[in-house]
């Protein structure tokens, strides 16, 4: 039999921000989490264009939206419209969870323990670790952070435009942070690949639809050790061309899908603050996109 949840004027609003948003998969792996536990809460996709975010967000605040999640464009825009942002979203320089505090808005980034939590078990030397990150965009610096707070010594950023490279090197504050980044263009890729501890694709290129397409060459990966670990933020297709080549060279693999479950579990986590079914949002994660 379909259920069907019944919203009243009691119903408790949640929702993610974004343009687009229509394709985000976080109101599936949400809904699924609340409906197991029986809350009379709603998480619902909200179009917000990057000259309505402040009027939006006001609104929010109006109609007592409890908290709400932030995708693209505005993780960064959304911060002088926060009265307090956490210390990682700070060094991150990015916001993806909202949560009302008081008669303010408060921010946090759960990316970065959304990345972090399928390597928590994995048997490394993280001290002594080189991380190896494609791409310099938003999700490369929740990668970053992650990646000092792991321990890793060193950490290179590789990209295809220097000047964008040195800007993001510069966007740094955190000393610590810093003192461990190395960025370098895409022509310095053979030397750094076989060094890599941790090889990370922060860019879209292997996603629906060009799902034939690796950000490297097969003659690249196949510098890739045995015993690194090589891990794509991208969810669809599973595997990635890009995971099919680093299991051919025999390396562990980890795509983007649990990273999307922490970081929902984890910001559900901060609006209900009770602990919620990892368990079932995975698995509503992974019937939806069996559909697609």
């Amino acid at each position: 039999m379909l259920s069907i949840q019944v919203i009243t004027g009691k119903t408790q609003l949640l929702g993610v921000i974004g343009h687009p948003v229509e394709h985000s998969l976080s109101p599936v792996m949400h809904n699924a989490a609340i409906a197991h536990l029986k809350l009379d809460y709603a998480y619902l996709p909200l179009s917000v264009k990057p000259e309505a975010l402040t009027a939006a967000v006001a609104g929010f605040a109006a109609i007592n939206l409890k908290g709400f999640n932030v995708t693209i464009p505005h993780k960064q825009a959304i911060l002088p419209l926060l009265s307090e942002i956490s210390d990682v979203a700070q060094a991150v320089g990015a916001v993806n969870t909202v949560w009302r505090q008081g008669d303010t808005w408060a921010g946090t980034n759960t990316d970065v323990v959304g990345f972090l939590a399928p390597l928590q078990d994995i048997n490394c030397d993280w001290n002594s670790a080189v991380a190896l990150i494609l791409g310099y965009g938003g999700a490369a610096r929740a990668v970053v952070a992650a990646c000092a707070q792991l321990g890793c010594p060193t950490i290179h950023v590789i990209g295809r435009n220097l000047q964008k490279l040195q800007q993001f090197y510069a966007s740094w504050h955190d000393a610590d942070i810093s003192s461990k980044l190395q960025v370098h263009t895409w022509d310095k890729l053979p030397q750094l690949i076989p060094q890599a501890t941790l090889l990370v694709n922060t860019t879209p290129v292997g996603m629906h639809p060009h799902t034939e397409a690796s950000p490297l060459s097969v003659a690249e990966m196949m510098l890739l050790s045995s015993n690194a670990i090589a891990y794509d933020l991208i969810y669809t297709p599973r595997p990635t061309q890009f995971l099919q080549q680093a299991e051919k060279q025999g390396a562990m693999t980890i795509d983007g899908l649990e990273m999307l479950v922490q970081q929902g579990a984890a910001a559900l986590n901060i609006w209900l603050q009770q602990s919620v079914p990892i368990d079932i949002m995975r698995q509503a994660l992974q019937q939806q996109l069996i559909k697609r």
